[in-house]
């Protein structure tokens, strides 16, 4: 049995989530091991609509030679040249603590891949700009870790709301509820989270 058919069988003992996948399909995304270039490009496209956000990251790109944003030089370019590419002078100085992350400590993947979820969060939180919810992503459609369950994304609060007839208005009880659904998912809560932002963007 393959990985994929046997995460999809496990998945599918949910029954409310076996139809959420039975209606979706397949769901297939690339793997980058890229930590660096991931979380640059997830900063620059944040609250962004996905339009706008591709046309500044290309135009960010282009500040460099081969089109990759090399940490030393990235931290010589003036904030204002940023800023006329349409990052926020905000990005630009989470952008540039990216680089001297990279440079201070590192972001080669070959060299945390033994951290475990929790510690790579924990590593990567340290750099000002970058938060829990963007490692999350990271984790789960970057890096491919199978069993990440980002409870503080409103979109899987509330697809599962939906799908599971959740009303709770109590954060507490919420989130109790939703790692509840979610334990039957381990270990392949992240698959199960992106079946359910699939169904809720069908909708």
């Amino acid at each position: 049995m393959t990985k994929h058919h046997e995460l999809l069988t496990h998945l599918k003992k949910d029954k409310i989530l076996k139809k959420v996948i039975q209606t979706v399909g397949e769901i297939k995304t690339e793997k980058n091991l890229d930590l660096y270039f991931s979380l640059m490009r997830s900063i620059v496209s944040q609250q962004l609509s996905v339009k706008a956000a591709a046309t500044i990251w290309g135009r960010f790109l282009d500040l460099f030679k081969d089109r990759y944003p090399d940490a030393k030089i990235l931290l010589k370019i003036n904030d204002d040249k940023l800023r006329a590419v349409g990052l926020s002078y905000q990005k630009a100085g989470y952008l540039k603590n990216i680089a001297r992350f990279s440079l201070d400590k590192t972001l080669e993947y070959k060299l945390l891949k033994s951290k475990t979820d929790d510690e790579l969060i924990d590593y990567l939180i340290e750099i000002k700009g970058v938060g829990r919810w963007t490692v999350e992503m990271l984790l789960m459609f970057s890096l491919k870790r199978d069993d990440v369950f980002p409870v503080d994304d409103l979109g899987i609060q509330n697809g599962i709301k939906i799908l599971y007839n959740l009303n709770s208005e109590n954060k507490k009880q919420l989130y109790s509820q939703m790692l509840e659904i979610a334990e039957n998912w381990r270990p392949y809560r992240s698959i199960a989270c992106m079946y359910i932002w699939r169904h809720k963007d069908s909708k």
